[in-house]
């Protein structure tokens, strides 16, 4: 826990940003009727019957320090896909940077056995080297920044019914653009201090 709350304690360095990565899955649900716009008089209305489709899945990536976040949409959530997700970072995200200092939880495809599964040794070795990794403990996947940003995600544009794996990208695109040009920052306020004195229980007993 102390590992991560120090990450988030550093000053920001362009060259090293933080980046919190977490993801998040979605059922596709798809309307028996088209919805009614709303008209003078008449508010909108739509069917409560829906279509389910698959289930997709989304990587959020959020750099706090400069309320920058991106999402991926993937069909499924196995370490190829995480592979995918970090390589998208190193290579289209953040191309400059020296490293990546990249904070997930626990999950077992969160290591970079992923990308070697996914890529060539050469290939898989360059992009771990461009990678710093912190792990939330575990149960503590809260401290993980990126989760406060799917809430927001989940709270302004997934409750809508989206068809199709177009409409979810679309919708994704739209809301990461507007957060993204508002600098919508994570006001993080919990640091190691605070766990020691209220989370002392998580803490090992010692003896004088």
């Amino acid at each position: 826990m102390e590992d991560v709350l120090a990450v988030y304690e550093r000053p920001y360095d362009p060259a090293h940003p933080v980046i919190c990565l977490d993801e998040t899955s979605r059922q596709l649900l798809a309307d028996v009727q088209p919805p009614c716009r709303s008209e003078p008089g008449r508010p909108a209305r739509h069917d409560p019957e829906y279509v389910r489709g698959r289930v997709t899945n989304l990587f959020l990536a959020l750099e706090p320090l400069q309320g920058q976040r991106s999402v991926l949409v993937s069909d499924q959530r196995t370490r190829l896909d995480f592979a995918r997700c970090v390589k998208h970072l190193v290579d289209i995200q953040y191309p400059d940077v020296e490293r990546i200092v990249l904070v997930v939880d626990h999950l077992n495809t969160h290591t970079p056995a992923s990308l070697y599964a996914a890529f060539p040794p050469t290939e898989a070795k360059r992009i771990t080297d461009k990678l710093e990794i912190h792990y939330t403990p575990k149960h503590g996947s809260w401290l993980n920044m990126a989760e406060l940003d799917l809430s927001v995600l989940q709270r302004q544009c997934l409750r809508q019914r989206l068809a199709d794996r177009d409409a979810m990208e679309w919708a994704v695109t739209a809301w990461t653009e507007r957060r993204n040009r508002a600098s919508q920052r994570i006001d993080w306020q919990f640091t190691t201090a605070d766990a020691r004195t209220k989370l002392r229980r998580l803490y090992p007993a010692y003896e004088d």
